[in-house]
């Protein structure tokens, strides 16, 4: 009987041995929780466009996917739960300081980032610009509350686990999962607002996941994360940075009242090529004499600015926000305004950024 008691107890501590060396082979992947749609919670399973952000905490969302324990040691942070809406420049550094300083530490091999979806694209772009990492940071969202039926967070979530605690996600810059896909936090954007197929960029995927398996396709050659110039360490402020949305009667004084407000550059996400009508040109010339920046963006969904193309960019000392959509060139924007005040530099920046 004592022999069969010791055998019991030997299996007991090779079974918890084994767990301890399973645990140790998975990657480390902290989940921070800023809330929105991926936190929701609606008053029924019909509703799967109205409902209420941000509800659901970080802890909730771990123990909703069981299935993350197969392919991660995960542990939740909750840092803000708002809708993305309410993301204001102030957050972003916040939020980009605390991703820094897990990035730092050697029991962290990957970072999951739940987000609201309305925003998101920003958030992922200025990480993308300002977290000197190679570690895989992974921003996810959902377009559907986790109440509703067909929810697609809980995949969204699983695949953006899988990504974090992924060697081959090393080095790529700040990556988006959504709806099997793997895409660049630069090029994303949100192209429609009711389906799960929401988020897309005009230069394609850089990959997928399926059944928790990665498969990459292309890489980002833009200036990203370790090779960028900016640092979150070292940015304690933004530079406030406004957009002006034209159409056909887009009168001047939105622009001067940009300015007037303090505004150091304004983007104007002009129509085609960034265009505009000839009565803002003089309005546009006189902003720039008092210093502040004018970025000619274009508010079509996809395609790229041309400098001198449509307005003589040189002559005036314009930039062009190449092919970043304007909130995208606000971002990169109100960084680089930290550092120079020159339309040169400013160019050079939007050319490899």
């Amino acid at each position: 009987m004592l022999i069969s008691m010791w055998k019991k107890l030997a299996l007991v501590g090779l079974t918890a041995t084994a767990l301890v060396a399973t645990a140790a082979e998975k990657p480390n992947v902290v989940i921070v929780a800023t809330g929105g749609t991926i936190a929701g919670a609606g008053a029924s399973t019909a509703n799967s466009a109205v409902y209420q952000s941000a509800k659901v905490k970080v802890d909730q969302l771990i123990v909703a996917v069981p299935e993350l324990t197969n392919v991660a040691n995960v542990r939740g942070e909750q840092i803000f739960a708002i809708g993305s809406e309410s993301f204001t420049n102030d957050r972003l550094l916040e939020l980009g300081k605390r991703i820094s300083a897990l990035s730092k530490q050697a029991d962290v091999d990957g970072i999951v980032i739940t987000h609201g979806t309305d925003t998101l694209e920003e958030t992922a772009y200025f990480l993308n610009l300002t977290v000197h990492t190679d570690k895989p940071i992974v921003v996810v969202g959902s377009m559907r509350p986790s109440t509703a039926m067909s929810a697609d967070g809980v995949l969204n979530l699983y695949d953006a686990v899988v990504v974090a605690g992924s060697p081959d996600a090393k080095g790529k810059g700040v990556l988006v999962t959504m709806n099997d896909q793997i895409d660049s936090g630069r090029d994303i954007t949100k192209a429609v607002n009711i389906k799960t197929s929401a988020f897309s960029s005009q230069w394609g995927p850089l990959g997928m996941v399926v059944e928790g398996k990665n498969y990459w396709f292309r890489a980002p050659v833009k200036r990203h994360t370790t090779q960028s110039e900016f640092d979150i360490d070292k940015i304690n402020q933004l530079a406030p940075v406004e957009i002006v949305y034209a159409y056909g009667n887009v009168p001047p004084t939105l622009y001067e009242a940009a300015a007037a407000g303090g505004a150091k550059a304004i983007i104007h996400a002009g129509v085609g090529n960034g265009g505009m009508g000839k009565w803002l040109v003089p309005t546009l010339q006189n902003i720039r004499q008092q210093g502040v920046q004018i970025i000619r963006a274009a508010r079509v969904p996809n395609g790229i600015v041309i400098r001198n193309a449509d307005q003589p960019d040189d002559k005036y000392d314009w930039v062009v926000a190449h092919d970043l959509n304007p909130q995208k060139a606000r971002i990169l924007a109100s960084i680089a305004l930290t550092q120079t005040n020159s339309s040169q530099e400013l160019q050079r920046i939007f050319w490899e950024y």
